[in-house]
């Protein structure tokens, strides 16, 4: 088998690991930048849509990457226990507007998440029952677009500085909460190939470590529009739990019916 498409884990070749760069990810990313498993891997850190891609182009061998994705590959395993979940409000997935829900009249996209904008593609038509105009952007600058009747989907970093913007805030793991009652994941690690089984216990493991140290992580990462602390112990739910696979289960498969 070529260098190119092993991903060996017995120490002749580095495993690939795509990355997302947000604030949500740190916990996770803490232990993964740690010995023993930093030996192991090279660190490729993009946004969650781009990192779904450098999977599906063999340009990574395990991504942290939008659910959405998942029906897209032919082949996939979940890796390890840990994900990009919240049990309710998520803060940093909204809807903003400056008009209330059935006042909108166009809904911008943002381009940096499948998972986000197909959530919000199925609440609006099964269950706020709004049928505005859809723009999928490409780039930043849509935000400024967020004004009268106009709403936009903003995720990640940007999502919590919308917050002090945006009047109207429809949070999407809120709402997907009160529609099944179940979790929602945003992201989960995937490999389009099995791992070795001791990788991925270490790679667990890694995952688990940052969980322990959650003020140190607050306070190497300042950001004032936000307390983070809340953010990663309340609104953010990392373990991929029954719950969290029955909801990406329904998830799913709204997906396949759609």
């Amino acid at each position: 088998m070529s260098d190119k498409n092993s991903p060996l884990g017995d120490g002749s070749k580095k495993i690939r690991v795509g990355m997302v760069n947000y604030l949500n990810t740190k916990p996770l990313l803490y232990g993964l930048e740690r010995k023993p498993i930093s030996d192991r891997i090279e660190l490729i850190g993009d946004y969650p849509s781009k990192v779904a891609q450098l999977l599906i182009n063999d340009e990574i061998d395990l991504g942290l990457i939008p659910v959405a994705v998942l029906p897209s590959l032919s082949e996939y395993h979940i890796i390890g226990d840990y994900c990009i979940g919240t049990q309710g409000e998520i803060a940093s997935v909204a809807l903003f507007s400056e008009v209330p829900m059935n006042e909108i009249k166009k809904v911008y996209l943002d381009y940096q998440s499948r998972t986000s904008v197909a959530l919000l593609k199925y609440l609006m038509k099964e269950y706020w029952g709004i049928d505005p105009e859809i723009v999928e952007s490409l780039n930043e600058d849509y935000r400024s677009e967020i004004k009268g009747t106009t709403a936009g989907l903003v995720i990640g970093d940007r999502a919590l500085e919308q917050r002090k913007i945006s009047t109207f805030i429809f949070d999407l793991g809120s709402e997907w909460r009160a529609i099944t009652g179940l979790p929602f994941v945003f992201a989960a690690w995937v490999s389009k190939k099995q791992l070795p089984d001791e990788f991925i216990q270490l790679f667990n493991e890694a995952n688990a470590v940052g969980l322990q140290h959650i003020d140190e992580i607050v306070a190497e990462n300042p950001f004032d529009l936000y307390d983070l602390k809340k953010y990663y112990n309340l609104h953010l739910s990392y373990k991929l739990d029954s719950n969290k696979l029955k909801g990406m289960e329904l998830f799913l498969s709204g997906l396949k019916t759609a």
